[in-house]
C-alpha cells in the first residue's frame, strides 16, 4: 500500500470515529437519569433538529386518568381537535407527551398532534415560533390500543417554567369512550376538523372543563433534577381552587421549590399532581377498568412510572373515612398508607405524608369518623407511617374549634380549602423534607 493510500485510509477511519463520537454524545446528553434515552424528533419548523441539549428529564405537568367521559360512547371525539391547556412546573429545552386510552373500548388513532406555548394564560392561541408537530417513533400518526398509553418522541422546543402549554390532538375515526380527568380546574378547548397547527384561537369555540387523553408533559430540564409526585384526592386535585389561576397547593409548592432551588438543602425538583377527586386508598369505583381507581391500584402507574421521581407526597385517607359508614378502624387506613410507603421504598423513593384535615360541619361528619381521623393523625405524628410528615391539620384547623377548618381557609363546604387555605398548605411544607435517607423498613 502506498503512503498516499495509507493517508486516505487513516482519514476515513478518523471520520468514522468523529461520527460515532458525536452520536454517543447526543445519546448521553439526552439521558433522563433513569437510563432512558430521548429521541429528538423533527417537527415542521427548521430549528427543531438542533443538536440535543444536556439536561434531565422531569415531569413538567401530569394528571391521572380518572374515568370514561360520559356521552362519548362510541364515537369519542372523531373529527375534532382537542387542545388541552396545561401549566408547567419546570422549564426545559425539549418536550414529550403521554397520551392515554385507558378507558377506551377501541383503538384511538391520532393522525396529528402538536405542542406549543400559549400566547397568553388561559387562551387557545399559540406563540408562533413555538408550534411543533409531534411524532411517535418517527411518524406523525399513532394508534393507542384500548387500555394503553403511548409516549411521543422528544421535540426541540423551549418550554419556560410557569407558563401555559397547548397540547393538541386530532383523531379522524370513532374511538370511545374518551379517557379524561374531569376536575381540571383549567379550561381547555375543542375545534371541528383538524386544527392542530392553528396558531389562532378562532376555531376553538368550544370550551371544556376536562383534560382529555393527555396525562403527562415531560421536559428535558436545565433547571430541575427530579420530580415530586403528589398523590391525593380532591384536596390535591384542588377542586375548590379558582379555575385557571393555578392555586392548588401543589402549584404553590412547585413555585416555592423553583424560587428556592439551589439554596441550602432545598432540592431542585418539579411537582406533578396525581390527585383524583373522591379518591380512596383502598376502594375504587365501578367498571373495568375502574373509574376513580384506588390509590393502591394506581400507585404504580401514577407515581412509580412518572418521569425521574425522587419523592412522593401522599394526602389520602379522608374519603376512606367519609365514604364508608362502617369504617371505624383507623388501622385499616394506616395499613393502606403503609403499603404505599413500602412500594415507594422498594424503588428508593422518600415519602412525605400529610395529616388529615378537619371536616366538622361537612355533611359526612360524625363523632365516630372524627375519632378515626384523630387516630390516623396520631399515628402519622408519631412517625409510624411516613418518612416525614406535613401537618396540614394543624396548619388549617380553627384554633377555637380544632375539629373545623379555620373560616378563612374554608371554601364553604367545611371540607375543601379556599385559595388561601391551599396556599397555607404549601407554605407550611418543609422543602427539606423531600430529601433524606429512605429507611429499609418502617
Amino acid at each position: 500500500m502506498t503512503k498516499r493510500h495509507g493517508y486516505a485510509l487513516l482519514a476515513a477511519i478518523l471520520a468514522v470515529v468523529v461520527v460515532l463520537s458525536a452520536a454517543i454524545y447526543i445519546g448521553v446528553a439526552a439521558d433522563d437519569g433513569t437510563g432512558a434515552k430521548a429521541t429528538v424528533a423533527s417537527g415542521h419548523t427548521s430549528h427543531d433538529a438542533a443538536p440535543a441539549s444536556t439536561g434531565t428529564w422531569v415531569g413538567a405537568w401530569s394528571t391521572s386518568p380518572a374515568g370514561a367521559e360520559p356521552g362519548t360512547e362510541p364515537d369519542g371525539l372523531a373529527g375534532r381537535s382537542v387542545r388541552n391547556v396545561v401549566h408547567t412546573a419546570a422549564g426545559g429545552t425539549s418536550a414529550r407527551i403521554t397520551l392515554s386510552n385507558l378507558y377506551g373500548q377501541s383503538p384511538l388513532v391520532i393522525t396529528h398532534a402538536t405542542i406549543a406555548v400559549a400566547a397568553t394564560a388561559n387562551n387557545a392561541a399559540a406563540t408562533a415560533d413555538t408550534m411543533r408537530r409531534l411524532t411517535f417513533n418517527g411518524v406523525p400518526t399513532v394508534t393507542v390500543p384500548a387500555g394503553g398509553q403511548v409516549m411521543s418522541d422528544a421535540v426541540r422546543v423551549r418550554i419556560p417554567h410557569g407558563v401555559d402549554v397547548l397540547v393538541t390532538t386530532y383523531s379522524p375515526t370513532p374511538s370511545g369512550p374518551v379517557t379524561y380527568h374531569p376536575r381540571a380546574q383549567q379550561i381547555s378547548y375543542v375545534a371541528d376538523g383538524d386544527r392542530t397547527e392553528d396558531l389562532s384561537a378562532a376555531a376553538y369555540t368550544e370550551q371544556s372543563p376536562y383534560w382529555r387523553y393527555l396525562t403527562a408533559l415531560d421536559v428535558l430540564s436545565d433547571e430541575a433534577t427530579g420530580t415530586v409526585v403528589a398523590l391525593g384526592d380532591s384536596l390535591t386535585d384542588g377542586i375548590t381552587s379558582t379555575v385557571g389561576a393555578d392555586r392548588r397547593w401543589t402549584d404553590v409548592l412547585a413555585e416555592r421549590l423553583h424560587a428556592s432551588a439551589g439554596s441550602g438543602d432545598t432540592p431542585r425538583y418539579s411537582v406533578v399532581n396525581q390527585g383524583i377527586s373522591g379518591n380512596q386508598i383502598l376502594a375504587a369505583g365501578s367498571g373495568r377498568p375502574a373509574d376513580n381507581p384506588s390509590g393502591l391500584s394506581r400507585f404504580g402507574r401514577d407515581v412509580l412510572d412518572r418521569t425521574n421521581v425522587k419523592a412522593v407526597v401522599v394526602d389520602l385517607g379522608v374519603n376512606d373515612i367519609l365514604r364508608n359508614p362502617a369504617q371505624v378502624d383507623p388501622t385499616t387506613v394506616t395499613d393502606g398508607l403503609r403499603t404505599l410507603v413500602r412500594e415507594a421504598h422498594a424503588r428508593g423513593l422518600r415519602v412525605v405524608g400529610a395529616t388529615l384535615m378537619p371536616f366538622q360541619g361537612h355533611r359526612g361528619s360524625t363523632p365516630a369518623r372524627e375519632a378515626v381521623r384523630q387516630a390516623v393523625n396520631a399515628e402519622i405524628r408519631a412517625g409510624k407511617v411516613y418518612d416525614a410528615y406535613v401537618d396540614f391539620d394543624a396548619a388549617l384547623r380553627d384554633p377555637y374549634d380544632p375539629r373545623r377548618l379555620r373560616p378563612d381557609y374554608d371554601s364553604g363546604d367545611h371540607l375543601h380549602p379556599s385559595d388561601k387555605g391551599f396556599r397555607r398548605m404549601a407554605e407550611v411544607f418543609d422543602l427539606k423534607a423531600l430529601k433524606g435517607p429512605v429507611p429499609a423498613d418502617l
